[in-house]
């Protein structure tokens, strides 16, 4: 596997090494089939900050980090080994959290020109993307500025955006092909909350769930939901439960959850929508407790 490091400069990319791979080479070599995952970070990291930096830490193919975060690529099976190509993009999320909103969005142009040089150069190559965070933000101000189904499926994990933002990005024609995964829980509810007043004063919601209303390639992945881990047990992914009440990177943390992220945007057979979540023959009653299920109509942020 290749990992190319990929950095967002304003609304232009630009390779972290000059002198490193050739994007275009390695998309040649790249056998038929074969997805490109793009994995973004979220708020507190950016390129060239001592210990911040997503390429040496969370988006390296370090095999463990000091601090007992998880590198993405190597729990996603991009060892170096075989014939994957992955794409680390990094992005000012470094300061402030109103800085690291507006750099989110400049970020999505250059995501946005990035996945148009991947669909020029390899035709017909399916592009995915993997988000924490307000990396969420960067992929949704992309949308708008790529053209139907460039970006096949992206998994947004504890997405740090608002409702309002999201269904701008759902309305945008860049939208319209594109699969969205969310991945919620009840972990996050209060970052949500925070983040939501932050970015609009208490005037906005956060994104939420339940969006399949409006938008077709629309699923819910509820990791607090006992009923859709035992689904996802049954598919082959056993995702551990919850070991905080509080949590902002359990998404990526808890056990198992990696091996479901591979099976949806890094391998060539990807796991169709219709698979992935339980059918429900009736809704339950509201969850009231931690570790019940989540009935298909109760509000939950993410």
């Amino acid at each position: 596997m290749t990992l190319l490091h990929v950095n967002a400069e304003g609304c232009l990319w630009r390779m972290r090494d000059p002198g490193g791979p050739d994007l275009a080479a390695r998309l040649d070599r790249l056998p038929p089939g074969r997805p490109v995952p793009i994995l973004i970070h979220g708020f507190r990291y950016a390129p060239s900050v001592p210990g911040r930096d997503p390429h040496e830490t969370i988006l390296s193919l370090a095999e463990t980090l000091p601090d007992g975060d998880l590198p993405w690529p190597r729990h996603l099976g991009l060892t170096g080994g075989g014939p994957d190509l992955g794409i680390a993009f990094g992005w000012r999320g470094y300061g402030s959290f109103w800085h690291a909103r507006a750099e989110a969005r400049r970020a999505g142009l250059a995501l946005a020109a990035l996945v148009a040089r991947i669909r020029a150069v390899s035709p017909g190559r399916r592009v995915t993307v993997l988000a924490h965070s307000l990396g969420a933000r960067v992929v949704l101000s992309a949308l708008p500025a790529t053209t139907p189904g460039a970006i096949d499926r992206t998994v947004l994990l504890f997405p740090a955006i608002l409702r309002s933002e999201l269904e701008a990005a759902l309305a945008s024609r860049g939208a319209v092909a594109t699969e969205i995964i969310n991945v919620t829980s009840r972990e996050n509810r209060l970052f949500d909350l925070v983040a939501t007043f932050l970015a609009s004063g208490g005037l906005d919601r956060p994104a939420g769930a339940g969006h399949a209303v409006r938008h077709a390639g629309w699923a819910d992945v509820r990791l607090d939901c006992t009923e859709a881990l035992a689904h996802l047990n049954l598919l082959g992914f056993a995702i551990g439960g919850p070991e905080r009440r509080i949590c902002h990177w359990s998404s990526y943390m808890r056990p198992g959850v990696f091996a479901l992220y591979r099976a949806l945007i890094a391998e060539t057979e990807a796991l169709p929508l219709d698979r992935l979540l339980p059918r429900i023959a009736a809704a339950p009653a509201p969850a009231a407790d931690w570790v019940e299920p989540c009935g298909p109509a109760e509000f939950a942020v993410n």
